[in-house]
């Protein structure tokens, strides 16, 4: 079956006449959805929404629908350390098709269609991957990188974080977001490239946080009941640190209207290698980020099975992103590694040292 054959056995229509357009930096997306996830959506993205641009990149959510027929899938092979079936693909050439195992949503996606299908309702935060995903391969085909990281932004300088999933960086960089000149950039998905100076760039996706994060910051135990928060913290600490429970954090509704910004020069990235066994005080160095491919592992980012390449083909399975690109993305930037024992007031006085300095 091929791409136009899909389209014509799917009820385009059924997303509505009345789209709504996000923008991150210069990348503009228009989204067309039915109600009640289309005033889902708009509250979601509502700090970047902009007036409709029919000229955008278009995504199109189409809940309750299905493919016309059962592709033979493959399953995406996941990155180091990842376990667990996610994501299965099928190509037709010309578009891929992309399933989430667990949900069942199905999305169609080419260089010019992106179409979500099946249970998006219950699945809200599918829908805003899927729409940011958009704007990742619009900004890998200009030439950008993708970096698994969190930053904070004060317009004249921009640190990222990045470590090994699980490592603290959504906790770091929420406690950047205490200093009252910083703004929040992003929370795990940093887009970088080379200029002069470097830039960074982030994506309309509000963190998602564990209950670990929220108790180790006054300003976010409102999120969770007095009932749980007694609960947790009669858990032991390591077993607190591993817990995968996610609560979304608006940040607007945390820090303030003021506290978004996406896009900034980009002059720092801390790479977390410290350890919650150790007993060293916590401590921030310089590297040579060539002679340390350990830690530009931590950095990098597989753009994933949505995404085309400027010649039209798609991001072949299993491939490994380009360490060079990476070198040449963070050339000018000041790259540290934070080592010793696991500890955020520390780190959290290192960076208002570095944004007041």
């Amino acid at each position: 079956m091929t791409l136009a054959e899909i389209l014509s056995r799917l009820d385009s229509d059924a997303a509505g006449e009345q789209p709504f357009s996000l923008r991150a930096g210069h990348v503009t997306v228009t989204v067309y959805a039915p109600e009640p996830l289309r005033s889902q959506l708009k509250t979601y993205f509502r700090d970047v929404i902009v007036p409709p641009d029919r000229t955008a990149l278009t995504v199109r959510l189409l809940p309750g629908q299905s493919l016309p027929f059962e592709p033979d899938w493959s399953d995406w092979r996941r990155e180091t350390g990842k376990s667990g079936r996610k994501d299965a693909i099928f190509d037709l050439g010309d578009a891929r098709l992309v399933r989430k195992v667990r949900s069942g949503v199905t999305f169609v996606q080419s260089s010019d269609i992106a179409i979500a299908l099946g249970p998006l309702e219950e699945n809200e935060s599918t829908a805003i991957n899927f729409i940011n995903t958009q704007i990742l391969n619009k900004c890998l085909r200009e030439g950008w990188q993708l970096a698994h990281a969190a930053a904070v932004t004060d317009g004249n300088r921009t640190l990222a974080i990045s470590g090994l999933s699980g490592g603290g960086k959504s906790t770091s960089i929420l406690r950047m977001m205490d200093l009252e000149s910083t703004r929040f950039l992003s929370n795990d998905r940093v887009l970088i490239k080379q200029g002069n100076p470097p830039r960074a760039l982030g994506i309309p996706k509000h963190p998602r946080i564990n209950p670990g994060t929220i108790l180790g910051n006054p300003r976010l135990t409102h999120m969770l009941t007095k009932e749980r928060v007694a609960e947790l913290k009669s858990l032991p600490a390591s077993e607190l640190w591993e817990l995968e429970e996610k609560y979304d954090l608006m940040v607007p509704e945390v820090y303030g209207p003021k506290k978004l910004q996406l896009k900034g020069p980009l002059t720092d990235f801390w790479v977390l290698n410290w350890s919650r066994q150790s007993d060293t005080p916590t401590s921030i160095s310089p590297v040579s980020l060539p002679d340390r491919p350990d830690l530009l592992a931590a950095i990098m980012k597989s753009p994933g099975p949505f995404h085309q390449h400027s010649d039209g083909s798609f991001e072949p399975n299993g491939s490994q992103p380009d360490p060079e690109a990476y070198l040449e993305a963070l050339s000018g930037v000041t790259v540290c590694e934070v080592c010793g024992r696991v500890d955020f007031d520390a780190l959290a006085l290192k960076g208002k040292a570095l944004f007041d300095g």
